[in-house]
């Protein structure tokens, strides 16, 4: 990967990025994003921001070499706290798991005062991302899933406004499984959760055999709504 040529989730994170935005890319790593963005249009501008020092060198010397430090800045920090209110468009946070990425969104809240748009690609957990968009009235435009590299990868377009609609009904399983992925239900998608299923099923039989208390009684009780609410999907007929 390069900043010509990504990984086939992140293009599909790039090609949510409108062509004059100003995007903050967070935990940027070689800042690979933000350059193929750039490159790929000359109406653009980016932050890469990095926490660890090594990827924030990386990113430095990566922008420099294919000459675009007049448009893209590297800068060293966590999360959010690299922007400024107003100062971009667009975020865009991939590669992390959905309960970080709705952290940093928490922790830096104050910052998106400005953004137009949230570009989230998390690794696991996407729906504590869908919690955070629902309850900070951030609506959901759309969603997918695939697989590379023998990963399941999610991506999750929001810009702000009210969600109530989308989750007017089922609302529980909408946040848990996607609302347009759940429609869909591509082979990533079939693919992950069967293997949630199977995962859940074997944390049922260990807390079978726990001292039962009022912990273990509510971890059960999530599990085996889970557990229903994706076999019920997995189980409508392909469309």
């Amino acid at each position: 990967m390069n900043e010509r040529q990504l990984s086939e989730r992140l293009v599909r994170v790039a090609n949510y990025v409108p062509n004059k935005a100003k995007v903050a890319d967070i935990g940027s790593d070689h800042a690979y994003l933000p350059c193929y963005l750039c490159l790929q249009s000359d109406m653009r501008e980016a932050i890469a921001g990095e926490v660890n020092e090594g990827p924030y060198q990386s990113a430095l010397a990566q922008v420099k070499k294919v000459g675009l430090a007049d448009r893209i800045s590297v800068r060293k920090g966590n999360g959010l706290e690299v922007i400024e209110a107003h100062e971009v468009d667009v975020i865009t946070i991939a590669g992390m798991g959905g309960s970080l990425i709705a952290s940093i969104l928490e922790d830096g809240k104050e910052k998106l005062t400005g953004v137009s748009r949230l570009i989230l690609q998390p690794n696991v957990s996407a729906q504590d991302i869908r919690k955070w968009l629902y309850k900070h009235e951030w609506t959901l435009l759309f969603e997918e899933i695939l697989e590379e590299d023998e990963k399941i990868y999610e991506i999750l377009v929001a810009e702000k406004g009210n969600d109530e609609e989308l989750y007017n009904e089922d609302k529980d399983r909408k946040l848990l499984l996607g609302p347009y992925l759940m429609k869909e239900r591509n082979q990533a998608f079939r693919k992950k959760w069967k293997y949630e299923l199977d995962n859940w099923k074997r944390i049922l039989k260990q807390l079978e055999q726990a001292q039962k208390n009022q912990e273990r009684d509510n971890k059960q009780k999530e599990i085996e709504s889970n557990i229903q609410m994706v076999e019920e999907v997995l189980s409508w007929e392909k469309l």
